[in-house]
């Protein structure tokens, strides 16, 4: 069963294997310590935080995290919020990515009071390109060498959903927010 619940302490041995057998993980972090469990279990506490201007979810097979879905930036006065996911490479491919997006951004327009969710993804990255168009985000432009990684920038696409875009036909996770 696919779920979403927020991480836990707990869960670092399953956030380590993820970092290890999907090096391109590695970017996600940043330069975060995520070499060893108890490294990971920081990380989990600093940086996956649940608060009023950050939330993230664990991407759960069998209460087993594969993935993380987040929104930062959350901005009450604008109604605004920035999107984020990632998978482990062993659950790509199977629309987990895509129904959490979807699931989020639907639990942030009618629980939270969002109106406007962005996100942003590498040019290179057709996947993540996929993921937020079948969850129903419209491409609005490209920023220019807006992320950097190492010495390397890269050119990201932005998309953006609103609450008031019309709605996407998808099969939602549960979510224990």
């Amino acid at each position: 069963m696919i779920t979403l619940r927020p991480w836990r302490l707990s869960d670092a041995s399953a956030l380590r294997e993820c970092i290890a057998t999907s090096p391109d993980l590695t970017r996600q972090v940043g330069t975060a310590d995520v070499s060893s469990v108890e490294a990971c279990r920081a990380f989990i506490r600093d940086a996956l935080p649940n608060e009023a201007s950050a939330v993230n979810f664990a991407s759960c097979v069998d209460d087993v995290p594969v993935g993380n879905i987040g929104i930062s930036s959350i901005e009450y006065r604008h109604s605004t919020g920035w999107t984020y996911y990632w998978l482990a490479a062993g659950a790509r491919g199977q629309g987990i990515a895509t129904r959490a997006l979807a699931t989020v951004a639907t639990w942030a327009f009618t629980e939270q009071s969002i109106h406007r969710l962005e996100l942003g993804h590498r040019v290179d990255n057709p996947a993540s390109c996929r993921v937020a168009t079948r969850a129903g985000f419209i491409v609005e432009g490209v920023e220019r060498e807006r992320l950097r990684y190492g010495t390397e920038r890269f050119d990201v696409e932005t998309h953006a959903r609103l609450a008031t875009d019309a709605t996407i036909d998808f099969d939602p996770l549960p979510l224990a927010a």
